[in-house]
């Protein structure tokens, strides 16, 4: 057993906290970033084009990250508690909101840039499993999003929660939705590269197959519960990604065959 009493800040500066929680989501976006630019991408321009990108996409992170974790996993106690919407440090971000917001972002600047969207999709699956990795080491850190009950010998006790053992889902999802996941995208994005977009519905795939069995050893959100044949709402919103990712693999593989 574990003893988790970790301290969600990691330094302060002039009395301003410096939050864990806040740090993962830049050091997955500058990882993530620098691994597309120096492993992923050849060309110069769309090197260049790629930092351009950026900026868009940390907007979109953050704003459907956000704004899809307040609509899905707490709407009512947001809508009477409206300053809280704006304290992203506390945690409290939605993965598939954010997804839903990287697919506007990408499709705003593609359609300015007269770009081809699924080409920057792409790119964001194949490193998102960075981000995905730091998020959930963060989640541990903030003792949030913490599993069921258990009796296994490497069982976390989180402190600032209870005196129960616990699964350690954010390591389980660390080390399958982010390591896991890394490792397989990398293989396929170098094998099917030149298919745009197939990575991205193989992103939805995998993530969600991954997701939707961790779920099973996470503690459902407590305004929430469990809903529909005794699934979780991130298992349901997984569900329904699965499928889009099927259906997009579906229709790229028949494309390409098509050629």
């Amino acid at each position: 057993m574990f003893i988790n009493n970790f301290d969600p800040v990691a330094f302060e500066i002039f009395s301003l906290e410096i939050r864990w929680y806040s740090l993962a989501y830049i050091i997955g976006l500058l990882f993530g970033w620098f691994y597309a630019k120096l492993s992923l991408i050849n060309d110069i321009n769309q090197k260049k084009m790629f930092d351009d990108y950026i900026s868009y996409l940390i907007v979109s992170i953050i704003l459907g990250g956000r704004i899809g974790y307040v609509v899905i996993y707490d709407f009512f106690y947001f809508l009477n508690n409206p300053i809280e919407i704006f304290k992203i440090w506390n945690g409290g971000m939605s993965f598939h909101g954010a997804l839903i917001g990287i697919v506007i972002g990408t499709l705003i600047f593609s359609k300015r840039n007269n770009q081809l969207a699924f080409y920057y999709l792409d790119l964001v699956a194949v490193c998102a499993p960075i981000g995905i990795f730091f998020g959930r080491i963060a989640n541990f850190i903030n003792s949030e999003l913490y599993g069921i009950e258990t009796k296994v010998p490497w069982s976390v006790k989180f402190i600032k929660i209870d005196e129960i053992n616990r699964h350690p889902s954010q390591i389980y999802e660390a080390l399958t939705e982010g390591i896991l996941l890394f490792i397989i995208l990398n293989y396929l994005f170098r094998k099917f590269k030149n298919v745009t977009g197939l990575i991205s519905g193989y992103f939805l795939i995998l993530y969600s197959l991954f997701r939707f069995i961790i779920e099973f050893f996470r503690e459902p959100d407590l305004q929430i519960g469990y809903l529909f044949l005794n699934l979780s709402m991130g298992q349901i919103i997984s569900l329904i990604a699965f499928i889009c990712g099927s259906l997009i693999v579906f229709y790229k593989n028949d494309q390409q065959k098509q050629y």
